[in-house]
């Protein structure tokens, strides 16, 4: 891939986009950013990572670089993968916050007439707060692709671990609350999401693929632009507040980003950091959402930034490896 070199300058500080409800624009040195180290970003991630396609660096709420490798481009929307997870558990906050559910409700109370008859001790123990930190307590996700009825198949699924105490990332723990949104609420995700998430933040009705049953997928299947991406890390830095108006609660973020399960212990591995609602804890204090093949969100509060990067990446440890790095050492922090 090439890199679009019309949007090469935007690094620099000019924006390409004139659309309205983007992000503000601002030259990296006026935000305390050295355009030397977006540069060598750049040409570092353009010459390791196969294959980037996009990257957006966000510093004290304004954008001050950005980049799209053709054909790859701002107003194309992109796969997400996993990274769809953190929208999930987003909804799951904001129906909490309507006394929708608890994220303590046992996961069989939503589907009373699922519960297969010999369900387990375990089973019946799960709650939506494992389902949230990828800790069910199943040992293999169950597939359920080559399933009719993803609900029925998760719930038949064995349960050997204690929920709570058995950390194994779970795509179909992520659609089961889909699922339990799309239950108490009446509406799928992507729905219910459209005036508390996405219109606020200006993102114009996205695509999310569906199940055979006609829900929103939930762990995967979002698509969306690299700059709502943007948004989305930018509201989470906010703590929720979007223009004077709090849209996702506060007391949510906090919980939802911090480490809430441990998943590991390499002090240079940023999949061992813990792991929290859909939220990976990385290392530099940051926290990210994260899609497979190079889909990230990092949100940094030490430094008040964000960094989108979209890919088709094969090492998702050395493509964030790129960002700390270059825009890490130097710091971006200087004032």
């Amino acid at each position: 891939m090439r890199l679009t070199l019309a949007l090469v300058f935007c690094c620099l500080g000019f924006s390409a986009l004139g659309q309205d409800k983007t992000l503000p624009r601002a030259t990296p040195e006026s935000q305390g950013v050295s355009s030397t180290a977006i540069a060598e970003f750049i040409r570092t991630a353009d010459r390791d990572v196969n294959s980037m396609h996009s990257f957006m660096l966000v510093r004290h709420g304004k954008v001050v670089a950005e980049a799209w490798w053709e054909p790859e481009s701002a107003d194309k929307p992109h796969v997400l993968w996993s990274l769809s997870k953190s929208f999930t558990s987003t909804a799951v906050g904001l129906a909490v916050q309507e006394g929708k559910l608890s994220v303590d409700d046992e996961v069989i109370k939503f589907f009373p007439d699922r519960v297969p008859t010999n369900a387990s001790p375990n089973l019946k123990a799960m709650r939506v707060k494992d389902l949230l930190t990828m800790s069910t307590g199943h040992q293999d996700e169950v597939f359920l692709r080559d399933e009719k009825d993803w609900i029925n198949a998760f719930l038949n699924h064995p349960v050997p671990h204690k929920p709570g105490t058995h950390f194994k990332y779970n795509t179909p723990a992520t659609f089961m609350q889909s699922a339990i949104v799309q239950k108490v609420t009446g509406e799928k995700v992507v729905d219910y999401l459209q005036n508390r998430l996405f219109e606020p933040l200006g993102i114009a009705a996205p695509k999310w693929d569906e199940n055979p049953q006609g829900m929103s997928i939930g762990g995967y299947g979002l698509y969306l632009k690299t700059e709502d991406i943007a948004k989305f890390g930018q509201l989470y830095l906010q703590k929720g507040n979007w223009n004077g108006k709090q849209l996702v609660p506060e007391s949510w973020i906090v919980e939802a980003t911090a480490r809430q399960v441990s998943n590991g212990s390499n002090p240079s591995s940023d999949w061992e950091q813990g792991y929290g609602f859909q939220f990976w804890r990385c290392r530099h204090g940051a926290y990210r959402g994260d899609g497979k093949d190079g889909q990230f969100c990092v949100v940094l509060p030490q430094h008040d930034a964000v960094v989108v990067m979209t890919a088709n990446s094969t090492n998702l440890q050395g493509q964030l490896n790129v960002v700390w790095d270059k825009l890490l050492s130097p710091s971006p922090t200087s004032h």
